[in-house]
């Protein structure tokens, strides 16, 4: 949009539409909680899949609970079993949990870049409207310049053509009413 614009000649700036630029800001502000709600549906996916993986390790455990129970007698060969299975549920749990918490600090990464991009782009939007409002101000300077020049001119013109009228004498009236006089 900010390529396609005109161009105010000789200098670096750019004319933007200002309702243009708006909707596009909107489109971005309405498009983030998209991306929050993506973000928070893979969450849900690596929970569901942490949950088959618990319910998956918890089967195998039972599953090996019980064939320990029919090949081994009850003596200490049973509990030693019982305290892996317990060991491995408890490194299962720990390494979901230390995926979730990596995960979550990966949605929230992204939340923060998503804001940051944001402010960055309302900062941008807003310096560039700020050039175009010192280079609307510089323009309307140098018209002003040159009209009061033009003025001046024209009022020397006016003064001379008057002197020569009079031959350099001006009746006292018309000098009290000159107000350069």
């Amino acid at each position: 949009m900010i390529l396609d614009s005109p161009r105010i000649m000789l200098t670096r700036r750019t004319l933007v539409d200002e309702e243009q630029l708006l909707e596009q800001l909107d489109l971005v502000r309405l498009n983030l909680p998209d991306a929050f709600t993506e973000a928070l549906e893979i969450i849900r996916y690596k929970e569901d899949i942490f949950l088959q993986a618990e319910q998956y390790a918890q089967d195998i455990i039972e599953s090996a609970k019980q064939r320990a129970a029919q090949i081994l007698d009850e003596t200490g060969i049973i509990r030693r079993a019982e305290i892996e299975a317990s060991q491995i549920r408890q490194q299962v749990q720990q390494e979901c949990e230390e995926i979730k918490h990596t995960t979550l600090n990966q949605v929230e990464q992204s939340r923060h870049q998503a804001l940051r991009e944001l402010e960055q782009l309302r900062q941008l939007a807003l310096d560039e409207s700020e050039e175009i409002q010192k280079g609307a101000d510089d323009y309307a300077d140098a018209v002003l310049i040159r009209l009061e020049q033009q003025l001046r001119d024209m009022l020397r013109v006016v003064r001379n053509g008057r002197e020569q009228l009079y031959g350099g004498s001006q009746p006292q009236s018309q000098r009290s009413q000159d107000p350069d006089s």
